[in-house]
């Protein structure tokens, strides 16, 4: 059935009607166009309102925004779109993600399940993860907020399981090749002069390796030898990358994800990581980046203790692309470095 203005606000009254927990929760603005959706967003902007809008098409598909650009859901399925209004109205309530997984339970149970999953259709759930999160990626996540280790993770690989070489890579971004060569690590670097050295060069290092299948190069800055060589680059059979870039001073926070050399983003541009509020999906739902909204979900029911968005957004980077950068092999000194090449 296609849906129009009427059908929508005749199911979303029968929805609140038949579920005391709804009650009081009004069906968002309804606009036919952008136009109308602009303007009706910059007036509840300037209310200090930042619910969600719902644009209808001609054809029936309706358009979740938050604000006249930003949209978070489309699709052309009634049900599917009374429960985004129901998980938007829920969650804007303030109350943890359980707690609103246990308030769509009590409306619908299958609701509970959607929520939990991530998915829009209930299904792909994930197990528990059981472990402690800061021990793979996610424990660098508060120090690269103010740029260290490093300003720049990126990560590359050839195929799921198949990392790139490290030394090639390296060397190709422009780490001294006397350095590769004798495998100094990071605390080679820190060893000299007590490591005052380092400090004053630090900005002109990298470290780099295989870790989770894939490779990373952490560095500062623009490398000097940037795609310098593109034929030596192509070579390395690179598939995906995927760049976390902090400006700790601007508070950007970006997402970078390539694969088969196009950006995996849905065609939002640049994809910053402050979008993500606990609770609430922070891409396009059953877009090209919705792996992340579930792995993200998962992340706060399974990790109810860390509070920290970014060490959540960073433990579902791994658990749903398997990033991780070694900690003890950070810890030790263990890690391989280099500085940039002179000249």
């Amino acid at each position: 059935m296609k849906i129009t203005e009427g059908t929508l606000t005749e199911a979303w009254q029968r929805t609140v009607s038949e579920h005391a927990l709804l009650h009081g929760v009004g069906l968002p603005p309804v606009a036919l166009s952008e136009d109308e959706l602009e303007a009706c967003a910059e007036r509840a902007e300037e209310a200090g309102d930042g619910s969600l809008f719902l644009l209808l098409d001609e054809d029936g598909t309706v358009h979740g925004r938050h604000g006249p650009y930003l949209e978070v859901f489309a699709t052309r399925d009634l049900e599917q779109v009374l429960y985004l209004i129901a998980e938007d109205a829920i969650g804007r309530d303030g109350g943890s993600p359980e707690e609103t997984a246990v308030t769509l339970d009590r409306i619908d149970p299958a609701w509970g399940r959607r929520f939990r999953s991530g998915c829009l259709n209930g299904t792909g759930t994930v197990e528990e993860c059981g472990r402690d999160p800061l021990e793979g990626l996610a424990w660098m996540a508060k120090s690269w907020r103010e740029q260290a280790p490093y300003t720049t993770l990126s990560f590359f690989r050839a195929a799921p399981g198949q990392p790139v070489d490290a030394e090639r890579l390296a060397l190709l971004y422009g780490a001294d090749p006397v350095q590769v060569a004798a495998g100094t690590r990071l605390k080679d670097l820190q060893a000299v002069d007590n490591g005052r050295a380092h400090w004053d060069r630090q900005w002109k290092s990298c470290c780099f390796g295989q870790a989770g299948g894939w490779t990373f190069l952490l560095h500062h800055d623009t490398p000097p030898g940037s795609f310098a060589d593109k034929e030596a680059y192509a070579a390395l059979g690179i598939k995906e990358s995927v760049w976390l870039t902090a400006t700790s001073a601007k508070a950007i926070y970006t997402l970078d994800y390539l694969r088969d050399g196009r950006q995996v983003d849905d065609d939002w541009g640049m994809l910053e990581l402050i979008w993500y509020e606990r609770g609430r999906a922070p891409y396009l739902r059953g877009g090209e980046l919705d792996f992340l909204n579930r792995a993200l979900r998962r992340a706060e029911l399974d990790h109810p203790e860390v509070t920290s968005t970014f060490e959540l957004y960073f433990h579902a980077l791994e658990a749903s692309l398997g990033l991780r950068v070694p900690r003890r092999d950070f810890a030790e000194g263990e890690v391989r470095a280099a500085y940039w090449a002179e000249g």
